[in-house]
């Protein structure tokens, strides 16, 4: 007696214990988690200062609040409605934010795209042929004979994705999708700095140049004097030449300012989405903008959360994690369950008719056998991929600490710069009320009035471009911090390594 292979009750046997194997959730490679933030407790280098702490010295305008929050929307620190009205227009124009949240959209169809992959695929297809068969090969003389083929049927498939490499493909476009996410909010921070400081640039250069035009007109006021002087004999054409040469000196300085202030004014329709023509610029005053006493500085630890570029960089190495995986996956086999069901028949008459139906379902398993080395060579490059990435995370969140550092450090120089700029107004004012009494009774020439009042006008120019100084290096600081957030930003990975997982330089190849 033969005894027939029991295929009938092992294969669904196969296919229940295979299902289960691929539902328990396999997935080959490394997995994620966000690396460590670096173990240093602030900014600034050995031996240098910053300003003082908010709850300690009073001796400054400005105080660090370290640990404070940022708010989204940092700008306000500054209290200028001109400012907050410009800001919201820019943001509601910006082909550069319209860009970045297109992407984003891009990015999250993607995983949405993906993931279907890991559901049932279900297809019809349908289709009607003229045909007929060459019967002679069979050794029937019989001709051929031309017929009508209908068929109509579904085909279902399901990969049970054994090895995960499915999953690893939807980890890594979610991954990519994070990337969009937070270069959206980096394209937003980008923005509102921008914004912000061609705001506090075109503030300072018209205070600068009102402090050249008071120059000049305190020049042409002194010329006139030294000419009446010279007229009744108390001064000579030496003292006039030297008063009309300051005044041409003065005089050069004007123009570069205005063209400064144009290109600010140009550069900041640029930014809002407009052309120059079509926007004009507010004129922003620098006593408008107020300086805030209390600075919120964000801890080190909590920088590497909160700026966008360091958290694009963290989703990047998300992603090389998550191709090693689908690289890894590729190097087994992979199966899928298919079903498919026929109606064929030559007569639509017969078309649904029991006897013309034909099926199909079982298992497909497909392995790679020999490839030439590629799925091992593809495996080592995204091997080589993460090791860029992972240098390119250190190298964005170094940078972001030095940014930080220049920014603190500034500040720190510009209240000194602030205080000595103030010093030397108030000494150069009564140098000049001095000499304004000695040349009425008669003790000094007008040349020494005109070099005191050059002097004040000097220190005046001098303190306006040290608290502009200071607005623009606070605006900075803000950036730095990464403050400010599109919307809300997604969900970070967890801060502390999974249980048995290697950190990211520990991962064996």
């Amino acid at each position: 007696m033969i005894t027939r292979p029991r295929t009938a009750a092992a294969a669904p046997a196969v296919i229940v214990a295979v299902l289960a194997f691929s539902l328990a959730g396999c997935k080959l490679g490394p997995n994620f988690f966000s690396p460590a933030p670096p173990k240093v407790r602030g900014y600034t280098g050995p031996g240098e200062t910053n300003l003082p702490d908010a709850a300690s010295a009073k001796h400054a305008q400005q105080r660090l609040a370290l640990g404070a929050k940022v708010e989204s929307d940092w700008w306000t620190v500054f209290h200028s409605a001109e400012l907050d009205r410009v800001m919201k227009e820019a943001l509601a124009g910006s082909p550069t934010i319209a860009q970045a949240q297109a992407a984003l959209v891009e990015a999250q169809e993607q995983v949405a795209a993906t993931a279907g992959q890991l559901l049932p695929q279900v297809d019809i297809s349908a289709g009607v042929a003229r045909q007929q068969v060459n019967v002679a090969v069979t050794g029937n003389s019989r001709p051929p004979i031309p017929v009508n083929v209908f068929q109509i049927g579904p085909t279902v498939s399901y990969p049970l994705d054994v090895f995960g490499g499915l999953k690893r493909q939807v980890e890594a476009a979610q991954a990519s999708a994070d990337v969009s996410q937070y270069q959206l909010a980096a394209a937003y921070l980008s923005l509102t700095g921008n914004v912000a400081m061609q705001a506090i640039t075109i503030a300072s250069i018209r205070a600068q140049i009102a402090t050249v035009e008071k120059i000049i007109a305190d020049d042409e006021k002194n010329l006139n004097l030294v000419k009446t002087a010279q007229q009744a004999g108390i001064e000579n054409i030496v003292d006039v030449t030297s008063a009309a040469s300051q005044l041409a000196n003065d005089r050069t300085l004007l123009a570069p300012l205005e063209q400064q202030l144009s290109v600010a004014r140009h550069a900041l329709a640029v930014y809002l989405g407009k052309s120059p023509a079509e926007f004009a610029a507010p004129d922003f005053d620098l006593a408008d903008l107020a300086v805030p006493d209390t600075l919120p500085v964000s801890l080190p630890s909590a920088l590497v959360r909160q700026r966008p570029d360091i958290l694009a960089a963290e989703a990047q190495l998300h992603l090389a994690i998550a191709d090693i995986g689908v690289a890894t996956a590729n190097l087994y086999p992979s199966i899928t369950l298919t079903a498919s069901m026929a109606q064929q028949a030559t007569s639509l008459s017969n078309f649904f008719s029991g006897v013309y139906t034909a099926f199909a379902i079982g298992p497909q398993l497909t392995a790679p056998i020999f490839h030439g080395g590629s799925l091992k060579a593809r495996q080592r490059a995204a091997y080589a991929t993460f090791d860029a990435a992972f240098a390119t995370y250190r190298q964005t969140v170094v940078q972001a600490f030095g940014q930080v550092a220049d920014s603190l450090q500034a500040l720190k120089h510009d209240d000194e710069d602030v205080a000595a700029q103030a010093a030397a107004v108030k000494t150069a004012t009564q140098s000049l009320s001095l000499a304004r009494t000695s040349f009425q009774e008669g003790n000094s020439t007008v040349l020494q009035v005109l070099d005191a009042e050059r002097q004040a006008d000097r220190a005046a120019t001098g303190f306006v471009q040290a608290r502009a100084r200071r607005v623009l290096d606070t605006a900075q600081l803000f950036v730095a911090l990464g403050s400010g957030w599109w919307n809300t930003p997604p969900t970070p990975p967890p801060a502390t390594p999974s249980p048995n997982v290697p950190p990211p330089l520990l991962i064996e190849k």
